[in-house]
């Protein structure tokens, strides 16, 4: 297994930023970003013949090893640009009616959020944020929590399985296995799991399931994914409606026909997606993840020490992977990361979720105790020097 530096050289990143913020989105590895430009370059030699001909092949080809990599059917997974735009064509498709419920956490993705929001507007249904105590005592006591939000109106369970804000991985498995009992839909964004902990969709009792591939896969930006099982598909409409729908040549699914061929577009990103698993093998990325999680949970309470807070959920592998969250008191944010970034050269999101605030770091196969060690220097001379942060007090 390759050091932390010699991983590094294998990414395009700036030498002088320490890069803490994965979990948003990463640099391509060369190895892949070198394959997303041939894919490129074949696409502009014979345009024509790439998108109307062959383009159907070699999105087969990459649905195929997606769909081992994830465990589900190649027929069931059709590719996106992103998790929202997923989020967006199950949201718009299903059929709601005044008083429709979809239950949900209140510490989903502020997209989907909003997408959601935007949907119940139009339709009269509610979105049920149903709030998750924090810090998490147990897996048993978020089931509890969230289920209280169940009532005889909720047609759809939609919930993060990997969480953007928070960085925790929710029981997604047990729940999708208590709605699916009740009759009721289900829908996980699973936008930061591919890459950062195993998934195997052939266990999970779910109708619908995205995921980023251009995060933890480490697959060029704009390649994601949506699965629906076969008798979700149904549910389905057109997010754009374009050459597939009613199709001269219609393939063996609708799907596909409706959600493949959107228009004129480069997807050469997609077509990475066979490079992309070959480098998490060839680099021995099961193992560099699990030093990335020990490192992760080995420097959570100093972070948390430092800044007068406590861990969201008990430091273990059942609730943290590669992204952890640290409460963080400070009424600016905005300005706090705009600090970090220009003067300290450390990209790190912190994240608003209601009225709090998380500090996010995210450890990936470059990343060393060096870089946590310049973000924990850095807030301790902010803390110093400036009242940005309040210690131990809102």
């Amino acid at each position: 297994m390759l050091t932390p530096q010699e991983l590094r050289n294998l990414f395009l990143f700036r030498s002088d930023i320490t890069f803490l913020n994965f979990g948003s989105f990463g640099s391509c590895p060369k190895p892949i970003f070198e394959e997303y430009q041939r894919w490129q370059m074949k696409l502009e030699a014979d345009p024509v013949q790439f998108i109307t001909v062959l383009g159907t092949h070699y999105l087969k080809e990459a649905r195929e090893a997606l769909a081992a990599y994830v465990h589900c059917q190649a027929e069931d997974l059709v590719f996106v640009v992103n998790p929202t735009f997923a989020v967006n064509a199950v949201a718009k498709s299903l059929n709601l009616q005044p008083g429709d419920e979809i239950l949900t956490t209140n510490i989903e993705y502020g997209a989907s959020d909003r997408t959601w929001d935007f949907v119940c507007g139009e339709t009269g249904a509610r979105y049920v944020r149903q709030p998750i105590q924090l810090p998490i005592v147990s897996k048993e006591q978020i089931i509890e929590d969230f289920f209280k939000g169940l009532s005889d109106k909720t047609k759809l369970v939609f919930i993060s399985q990997i969480t953007s804000a928070t960085g925790l991985i929710l029981p997604v498995k047990e729940i999708c296995a208590i709605a699916k009992a009740k009759g009721i839909l289900t829908f996980i964004d699973g936008a930061h799991v591919p890459g950062q902990i195993a998934l195997n969709l052939s266990e999970l009792a779910v109708d619908f399931y995205t995921g980023a591939c251009h995060k933890w896969m480490m697959a060029p930006k704009g390649c994601s994914f949506l699965m629906a099982t076969k008798e979700a598909q149904k549910l389905l409409k057109p997010l754009v409606v374009s050459w597939g729908y009613k199709s001269l040549y219609p393939s063996d699914s609708l799907f596909l026909d409706h959600f493949q061929m959107s228009g004129t577009r480069d997807f050469s990103a997609f077509l990475t997606i066979k490079k992309s698993i070959e480098f998490l093998q060839e680099y021995e990325w099961e193992k560099v993840r699990a030093v990335c999680h020990t490192l992760l949970l080995e420097n959570a309470p100093r972070f948390c020490n430092l800044l007068g807070t406590q861990p969201l959920a008990p430091l273990t592998s059942e609730f943290f992977a590669q992204l952890f969250s640290i409460p963080i008191h400070t009424k600016e944010p905005e300005k706090l990361h705009r600090l970090l970034v220009d003067t300290y050269r450390i990209e790190i999101p912190l994240a608003r979720e209601g009225e709090n605030v998380y500090l996010r770091y995210s450890v990936q196969g470059f990343n060393s105790q060096e870089d946590l060690d310049v973000l924990y220097d850095a807030l301790v001379d902010i803390i110093e020097k400036t009242d940005l942060i309040a210690v131990g007090k809102k």
